[in-house]
């Protein structure tokens, strides 16, 4: 990871220059009634968009996982020592990219003083890069080709992003599908109604016409979003660790079940590839009683009729 350019550097490159560039859009984005739609849009932005940066990485990943299955062939390790050692190793590179990306946009946009908030602002970004490097080790494992995975990959981000509650706000998604169970199950929704809580909980806006009541951060939430707040922000954030871990267990049972599985294809294919070849008239065998007099083998020269050998 450290000795490929573009599997980590170019990316904490390329987020750093992104977060400039949001931190001076939404700079100092301040507590109007125009900024409860910019904080929305600035969150949506870094837990959809600038996640979605992260299949930047893939190129990178398919060649690593090519690697893995001709050492484990060789038996060097096993796959879930592959798994941990892959997130361990990718983790200083992932709080890299957060701590860098959530300091400036934090601190440039001014969300909110405290600690604590800009905490779970970082665990954010950094639990929805980790979800996604996951989700991009699985269709690695699943896809024959890089175009292949790249175009699933995007497509399955592109699903989550929009049942995530920002292009369409939850309770005015379909029900049947994409709100139960798409929704449940993407990591999105979970980080954008967990950055709602922490940008305007405890937060008053000034109201759309001046001389009406301040608008309250727990208001905004509840009956524009339509977000409860009965459950905790860290509540959301334990969710994305729940979609976290399971990602990370299907790349596990789907590496085991390719491994016990291949050999059982190879003979289906080496059985199928001599089928092939049994059906070439050039592995055809030739009967003995058709064949001409040409390709029977030759007398000897000690048996023909009036030479001798001379050793005799």
């Amino acid at each position: 990871m450290s000795r490929d350019v573009g599997y980590f550097w170019a990316r904490i490159v390329i987020y750093l220059v992104v977060s400039l560039c949001v931190g001076t859009i939404f700079y100092d984005v301040g507590d109007s009634y125009t900024a409860i739609l910019a904080r929305v849009s600035c969150g949506g932005f870094i837990t959809g968009f600038m996640t979605f940066m992260s299949i930047g990485g893939f190129p990178s990943f398919i060649e690593e996982i090519k690697v893995f299955y001709k050492e484990r062939l060789n038996g060097y390790y096993g796959v879930a020592v592959y798994i941990i050692s892959n997130f361990l190793s990718a983790f200083p590179f992932l709080v890299v990219i957060s701590f860098s990306t959530g300091a400036i946009t934090w601190y440039m946009v001014k969300f909110r003083s405290g600690f604590s908030y800009f905490m779970f602002f970082f665990l954010n970004i950094f639990l929805s890069i980790a979800v996604i490097e996951s989700l991009m080790m699985v269709v690695a494992s699943l896809v024959p080709n890089f175009m292949m995975g790249v175009i699933v990959g995007a497509g399955i981000i592109g699903i989550i992003m929009m049942t995530s509650g920002f292009f369409r706000l939850l309770p005015d998604i379909p029900k049947p599908f994409w709100r139960y169970p798409i929704s449940y199950i993407s990591f999105g929704s979970w980080g954008m109604q967990g950055a709602y809580k922490n940008n305007f909980l405890g937060l008053d806006f000034e109201p759309m016409i001046p001389g009406e009541p301040r608008l309250k951060g727990e208001d905004i939430i509840r009956k524009i979003f339509g977000v409860s707040i009965d459950r905790s922000k860290w509540w959301d954030l334990a969710a994305i660790v729940l979609i976290l871990v399971c990602y990370r267990l299907m790349f596990f049972m789907i590496l085991k079940l390719r491994e016990r599985a291949s050999p059982m294809f190879h003979s289906i294919y080496a059985k199928k590839a001599l089928q092939h070849l049994d059906k070439r008239p050039s592995f055809r065998k030739i009967p003995s009683l058709i064949s001409s007099k040409r390709h029977q083998p030759p007398h000897s020269l000690s048996s023909q009729e009036g030479l001798n050998s001379p050793l005799n």
